[in-house]
C-alpha cells in the first residue's frame, strides 16, 4: 500500500517547479523575506558554531602569545598612537577653521558619523556574487541600504538584515554601483563593480575627460546612501582609444576586500526611512552623462 503513487521522476518534476515558482515570487514579490530572516534567526546558532573554531583560534593566539611579541606589538603601538595624537591636533585646528569658514558662507556643518564595528562571519562563495555575512543585525538597529566602511575605505553596503545577521554587497559585485567623484578636481562620476574583488570601472567618461592613473575617487554624496568625502579607489588603469566616445577606465578598491574581518556599519546624518516597505532588490544604481551624473531609483 505505502509502494504505490507517484513515480519518482514525477517528484523530482514537482519538486522543481515548486523551487522554481518560490524563486520566482521571492525575486519579483519579496513575500518570503519575512521566511528568509525567520530561518536566518533559526540557523544563526549553526553559523555560531560553524565559525566557533576560529574564535577560539584566534583566542588562543592571543593567550599564549610570546612575552616578547606583546612587548614589540606595545612599543609600536604606542609609537603609532603617538602620531596618531599629534594628527589629531592639526585636524581639530584644521575642523575649527572649516566651521569658521562654512559659517562665514552660512553653510550647514557636518558632525561626525555614528559607527558601529562588525566582524565577518561567513563570504559568499557564489563566484559571481561579492557578498559577506556579518554578525550585526535588526537587533542592533542595521537598517537596509546602511553604508558599511572598512578601515581604509568604502566596503559596500547592507543589502539583507536579518535578526542577528546582516549580508553585505561589496562595491566590486557587478551589480553595485557609486557616484564618486575625483578628489584632485571635483570630477563626478559612477563606479560600477567589475565582478572581480579587486577592480571598479568607471563607464561614460569621455576621452577628454580630467582624469589620471593615481587619482585618489571618493564618494560625491550623491542619492543619499554614502556620506561624501570617504575614500573609495584609486585610478589604475586609462585607455583612450580614438574614434570612441568613452575611455576605459579601471580603478582598484583602497580598501582591502579580500582581506577584512571587521567592518564599520556607518549612520549617516541623512539615512533613508527605515520604515520604507518598498522592496529593494539591488542597490541605488546611476546613469552617467558627460556632464553630471543622474540618479537613478532603485528597482
Amino acid at each position: 500500500m505505502f509502494t504505490q503513487g507517484p513515480s519518482i521522476t514525477f517528484r523530482v518534476i514537482l519538486a522543481v517547479v515548486f523551487s522554481l515558482v518560490l524563486m520566482i515570487i521571492d525575486h519579483r514579490q519579496h513575500h518570503l523575506e519575512s521566511v528568509r530572516s525567520a530561518l536566518s534567526t533559526v540557523i544563526y546558532p549553526l553559523q555560531y558554531v560553524a565559525n566557533l573554531p576560529l574564535s577560539i583560534g584566534h583566542w588562543a593566539s592571543e593567550t599564549f602569545a610570546t612575552r616578547t611579541r606583546l612587548q614589540d606589538e606595545n612599543r609600536n603601538l604606542k609609537k603609532e598612537n603617538l602620531l596618531l595624537q599629534g594628527r589629531q591636533q592639526k585636524l581639530a585646528a584644521l575642523e575649527a577653521e572649516n566651521m569658521r569658514l562654512r559659517d562665514l558662507l552660512d553653510s550647514s556643518f557636518k558632525i561626525g558619523d555614528r559607527v558601529l564595528i562588525a566582524e565577518l562571519i561567513a563570504v559568499d562563495m557564489d563566484p559571481y556574487r561579492q557578498l559577506v555575512l556579518l554578525n550585526k543585525g535588526s537587533s542592533s538597529g542595521i537598517f537596509k541600504g546602511q553604508p558599511v566602511l572598512h578601515a581604509n575605505a568604502v566596503m559596500g553596503q547592507v543589502v539583507h538584515v536579518n535578526r542577528f545577521t546582516s549580508s553585505v554587497l561589496m562595491i566590486t559585485d557587478a551589480s553595485h554601483a557609486l557616484p564618486i567623484q575625483v578628489n584632485r578636481n571635483g570630477l563626478r562620476t559612477v563606479a560600477i563593480g567589475s565582478g572581480r574583488i579587486n577592480e571598479l570601472e568607471l563607464p561614460n567618461l569621455p576621452n577628454n575627460a580630467d582624469i589620471e592613473v593615481g587619482d585618489l575617487l571618493v564618494t560625491s554624496g550623491l542619492g543619499g546612501r554614502f556620506p561624501s568625502g570617504y575614500p573609495v579607489a584609486v585610478v589604475t588603469s586609462i585607455i583612450r582609444e580614438p574614434g570612441e566616445p568613452f575611455a576605459r577606465i579601471k580603478a582598484q578598491p583602497s580598501a582591502h576586500l579580500e582581506r577584512a574581518r571587521e567592518a564599520l556599519l556607518v549612520w549617516t546624518l541623512t539615512p533613508p526611512e527605515q520604515t520604507d516597505t518598498t522592496p529593494q532588490l539591488e542597490p541605488e544604481k546611476e546613469v552617467e552623462s558627460t556632464t553630471e551624473p543622474v540618479p537613478r531609483d532603485n528597482p
